[in-house]
C-alpha cells in the first residue's frame, strides 16, 4: 500500500471519480469529514443541497464490505447505523448516510451524561438482544491474548522503552490470565468493540446514531458497556459509573441475558473487563504515535491507565500489579506526556 502523499490524492482522484459516476453528476465537492485511527478516510459529499459521507478503505488494508454487511444486518433490527447507498468493495468505497456533527464526546457534559447514556444504553440492549451473531467471529482466548500484547510490545518495550524484567513477565502473565478468565465466563453476546464517545452519534431521529462497528465479534457482555462509561477519551465519577453500571445489570437481567448472577459477580466482570480494554488501548495508543505517526492519542494515555490502577487496587489479588503500575510505570507516562 503508498500510504504517502500520492497514495492519497490518487485514492482521493479515484473517489471522485467514482462519486461521479454513483451522483451522476461532475460537481461532487468533497471536505474532510472526521480523523480515525485506522486507515480509513472519510469525507463529506455535497451535492444539490444533500450531503453524504465517502469512506475511503484501502481494501489491502480495510474491509469495507464488512462495515456495509453489518450496518444492513443491524438496521435490519433496528439499529440506527448508517444506510449503505452504494458500494464499490473491490476499490474499498461506500457512500452512507450523514449523521451530522455531533459527536457524544462534544456533546457530553454532567448535565447531559444521564439521557446520553441512557439512550446509547438503550441501543446496547438492543444490540446484545436482537443483533445477528452466527457470521461474528469469537473474541476467543487467542484474541484477547494478542490483544493484551499490544500493552507489553507497543506500550512498556515501545513507547516506553522498557524491557521487562523476569519477575515483572511472572506478574504480567498472571494478571493476564485473571483477565482471561473473567472474559471468557461472561454470557457471550454481540459485541461492537469500540462502543464508546467518539463512535456515538446524536442524531435528531433513532437517537444515537452508532459508527465503526465492522470489528464486531461474539464476546463478553460487559464489553461494551464498560468500553460506553469508563471512556478513554471522557470521565465521569466513580459513583455515576456504578450507578450506570448497576442500571444496565438490570437491564440484562430482565432481558435473560445473564441468568441469576449476583450485582457482585457482574461488578467483577464489569472491572475487570475495563482492565483487559484499557490495557489494549494504552498499547494502541503508543502504536497510534510510533507506527502510524499519529501523536495525539498519547493524552488519553493517563486517563485510561488510572482506570487500570483504581481498579486493580479494589481486588486483593491485583493490588500488587496496580502497586507496580503506580509507582514503576506512570512516572514515565507523566514524562511521556510532558515532552
Amino acid at each position: 500500500m503508498d500510504g504517502g502523499l500520492n497514495g492519497v490524492v490518487e485514492r482521493t482522484t479515484a473517489l471522485q471519480t467514482w462519486l461521479a459516476t454513483v451522483l451522476k453528476t461532475d460537481s461532487v465537492r468533497l471536505t474532510p469529514a472526521s480523523t480515525d485511527a485506522s486507515f480509513r478516510r472519510y469525507w463529506r459529499v455535497w451535492h444539490a443541497g444533500q450531503t453524504w459521507i465517502a469512506m475511503d478503505a484501502p481494501p489491502e488494508v480495510e474491509d469495507c464490505g464488512r462495515y456495509a454487511d453489518l450496518a444492513r444486518r443491524w438496521r435490519a433490527v433496528g439499529l440506527n447505523t448508517p444506510e449503505i447507498i452504494a458500494e464499490a468493495r473491490e476499490q474499498g468505497f461506500l457512500l452512507i448516510s450523514d449523521f451530522g456533527e455531533r459527536l457524544y464526546l462534544q456533546e457530553l457534559s454532567a448535565d447531559t451524561a444521564d439521557q446520553l447514556y441512557g439512550a446509547a444504553l438503550n441501543t446496547l440492549e438492543r444490540l446484545q438482544t436482537c443483533a445477528p451473531t452466527d457470521e461474528l467471529p469469537r473474541y476467543d482466548a487467542a484474541l484477547l491474548t494478542r490483544e493484551l500484547g499490544l500493552f507489553d510490545d507497543w506500550f512498556l518495550t515501545g513507547l516506553l522503552q522498557r524491557s521487562i524484567q523476569s519477575d515483572e513477565r511472572a506478574r504480567l502473565t498472571t494478571v493476564y490470565q485473571r483477565l482471561l478468565t473473567n472474559a471468557l465466563e461472561q454470557p457471550q453476546v454481540c459485541v461492537h468493540r469500540d462502543y464508546h464517545s467518539r463512535n456515538l452519534m446524536r442524531t435528531e431521529q433513532d437517537h444515537p446514531g452508532v459508527l465503526d462497528f465492522q470489528d464486531a465479534v461474539l464476546g463478553p457482555i460487559t464489553y461494551d458497556v464498560v468500553s460506553l462509561v469508563r471512556d478513554c477519551y471522557i470521565a465521569w465519577p466513580e459513583s455515576r459509573v456504578q450507578d450506570w453500571s448497576r442500571a444496565y445489570y438490570a437491564r440484562a437481567t430482565a432481558a435473560g441475558l445473564v441468568g441469576d448472577v449476583t450485582f457482585e459477580c457482574w461488578q467483577r466482570w464489569f472491572d475487570l473487563m475495563g482492565m483487559q480494554r484499557h490495557l489494549k488501548a494504552c498499547g494502541i495508543f503508543a502504536r497510534l504515535k510510533l507506527r502510524d505517526g499519529k501523536p495525539g492519542y498519547i493524552a488519553d494515555i493517563p486517563r485510561t491507565l488510572n482506570y487500570v490502577i483504581a481498579v486493580a487496587g479494589r481486588y486483593a489479588d491485583l493490588q500488587p500489579f496496580g502497586d507496580w503500575l503506580k509507582t514503576a510505570i506512570w512516572p514515565m507516562i507523566e514524562l511521556q506526556c510532558s515532552e
